[in-house]
């Protein structure tokens, strides 16, 4: 998808990383992230059939839901792939168009996923701040430009990069330290003048899901302003408990990414492995665990699910 003319390259590809000083024991690591991965595919794509099969589940929180199920997919199909190759096969090896390609689809899910996270913290607060007009803010035509807007941002903010990648020169190593291929970890392997990309970069960042968390803490802070205005005990604990799940999937995706900044911007001397686990669990853990909180904590859907099975083992028998 991204060619590249790397002549001025000495290296004719890239080699991704499995985890630091646990090679040894990489087919046994493969045992659990496999089961992360088959989890992670079965809940998204439970969430998405059931909720495009049940008309009654067609509202603006459900729909929302649906878009992270598909982020989440998309997400994981880009990284655990690459991951079980490794574990597997020791195949570490990507050309250099497939390394800018999956770097391109895993940021591109990535802002994906946070601003969709974002439209969620505001359907949360439209819910709870003004529920007799939730139905004619939140229409389907409303949410389908959401939508919409939400991909052509995320693919506008991601186009430039690799386009920029390809003309630097990749001369003083070819061995990144992931598992995947990610838009900083390539920069430092170039030795060309990275400053355009590095800063570009930085800026997609933060006006991206920088921008995106600030607006989701300012959500929660007018929610939490509402909720303090009910009047009973009983009614602040039933409008906070509608935002239970969406503060997981918050505290899933943003909470792996500023603990790995400040942990690369303190200088802290830790073993290479651990930074590797936490990038890993930014990119890995909310695809699992995200359908796991949604049908543990929405009982809509956990009754769907528990309908269709029951429907499917009924009409085998």
């Amino acid at each position: 998808m991204f060619p590249i003319n790397n002549t001025n390259s000495i290296f004719p590809t890239f080699l991704v990383t499995g985890i630091p000083g646990l090679e040894a024991v990489h087919i046994w690591i493969s045992i659990p992230f496999s089961a992360m991965f088959f989890i992670t595919l079965v809940g998204n794509v439970t969430i998405m059939t059931v909720i495009w099969r049940e008309q009654t589940l067609h509202v603006p929180m459900y729909l929302f839901l649906v878009m992270l199920a598909a982020s989440d997919l998309g997400l994981s199909l880009f990284t655990f792939p690459t991951m079980l190759r490794i574990f597997w096969l020791d195949a570490r090896e990507l050309t250099f168009s497939a390394c800018f390609t999956q770097m391109f689809f895993i940021h591109t899910f990535q802002d994906f996923e946070s601003a969709i996270i974002l439209a969620m913290a505001f359907d949360r607060y439209v819910a709870i701040a003004h529920p007799l007009h939730y139905s004619s803010i939140l229409t389907n035509s409303v949410i389908a430009r959401i939508g919409l807007a939400v991909v052509i941002r995320a693919m506008v903010a991601q186009v430039p990069l690799p386009i920029l990648l390809r003309r630097l020169c990749f001369c003083q190593s070819n061995i990144l330290s992931h598992s995947y291929c990610l838009h900083p970890d390539i920069l430092k392997l170039s030795c060309s003048d990275t400053k355009i990309n590095s800063i570009l970069g930085l800026f997609m960042v933060l006006s991206n899901m920088g921008l995106d968390f600030l607006l989701i803490s300012l959500s929660y802070v007018l929610i939490l302003k509402t909720v303090l205005s009910i009047a009973s005990h009983g009614g602040r604990l039933k409008a906070l408990n509608t935002c239970i799940s969406h503060l997981c999937a918050v505290t899933l995706f943003f909470t792996p990414m500023i603990c790995l900044s400040i942990l690369y911007r303190a200088g802290t001397r830790l073993p290479k492995a651990i930074y590797v686990l936490m990038a890993n669990m930014h990119f890995l853990i909310p695809p699992v665990m995200n359908p796991i909180v949604y049908v543990v904590k929405t009982k809509q859907i956990r009754d769907k699910i528990l309908k269709l099975f029951i429907k499917k083992g009924t009409e085998e028998y």
